[in-house]
């Protein structure tokens, strides 16, 4: 049996499909508010804060998978974030299950060079020194063999569904309300994006794969690297229509900020925005040359064909 912890995100969703496709239909599905995603799957709603839920939740678990995730509130993930992993990696020790650790790129210098999975931490803002802080607290189990795991690093999101990250919401919401698109900072620098049901399929591919643990990984994207310029011109032919975009910058946002508290929270990832934000995927690449990374293409095509469906 395998178990998704925080199994009700867009991650944590394609992540149940994916090992019900492909790995395992043995799934537990546990959250605050816990609801099925395949019809086979057991519900578990649990608090993770604490300790005693967290080892019930694993229990009988030969996989656990930590997608869970919190709004985006730097006193949140300060309070919650390290006693939920913390939990969790004891309730896997006492259960004798393997952990995946689904990670992020906060933690990453927000500069121009580019990002492997040796990249040193330096991070800039108190929600990546979070994120620091968790993954070191997976490193130094897999550095002590106390604990079977491994960490799946994604860069920032675009995607179906409940994806949510910066260019969902400035590009793809704004194309479905018809508003002018916005992008943060320049249009004229790379960026790596990654397709959310894709980080989901790496992600059960590398949890099913013994000798993939005690690593860091990061996962398949298309490599193009395209700018926003070039994103947002192949949306426009994907769309058929030009689509208009308005860059905005840093000190627009600041203001906006005074006012928007969730504005607020989002300046200290503001400076990736100014330089190229480039994710070497070569490890992942070479040692699971099968698997198709989603072109921007057919990324972009499958967001405007469900957004059509929605209508």
């Amino acid at each position: 049996m395998q178990v998704i912890l925080g199994a009700n995100g867009q991650i944590g969703e394609e992540l149940a499909r994916e090992l019900k496709r492909n790995f395992n239909s043995d799934i537990r599905i546990v959250s605050k508010e816990a609801q099925k995603v395949n019809d086979t799957d057991e519900v578990f709603s649990a608090d993770l804060t604490i300790r005693e839920k967290a080892i019930e939740a694993v229990k009988g678990a030969e996989i656990a998978y930590f997608t869970l995730g919190l709004p985006i509130s730097s006193d949140l993930w300060e309070s919650l974030f390290p006693k939920i992993l913390q939990n969790v990696i004891e309730a896997c020790k006492v259960n004798g299950t393997k952990l995946v650790f689904f990670d992020n790129t906060y933690m990453y210098p927000q500069d121009n060079r580019i990002l492997t999975e040796d990249t040193p931490f330096q991070p800039f803002g108190r929600k990546a020194s979070v994120r620091r802080t968790m993954a070191e607290m997976v490193l130094k189990e897999i550095q002590s063999d106390e604990l079977e795991a491994v960490i799946c690093r994604a860069p920032e999101f675009y995607g179906p569904a409940k994806t949510q990250s910066i260019t969902n919401t400035f590009i793809f919401n704004n194309i479905k309300e018809g508003k002018k698109l916005k992008v943060p900072i320049s249009a004229h620098k790379k960026r790596s994006l990654i397709w959310t049901p894709d980080a989901s399929r790496a992600t059960a591919l590398i949890g099913n794969t013994p000798d993939a643990y005690g690593q860091t990984w990061h996962l398949p994207i298309d490599e193009s690297h395209p700018t926003y310029k070039e994103f947002i011109k192949l949306a426009s032919t994907i769309y058929g229509k030009e689509l208009k975009y308005s860059v905005v910058p840093k000190f627009a946002l600041e203001i906006t900020a005074w006012f928007n508290p969730k504005a607020k929270e989002l300046l200290e990832l503001l400076p990736r925005y100014a330089y190229d934000n480039l994710f070497d995927d070569s490890k992942f690449k070479k040692r699971f040359p099968n698997f198709q990374a989603t072109t921007y293409r057919q990324g972009i095509e499958q967001i405007k064909n469900g957004q059509s469906n929605q209508k």
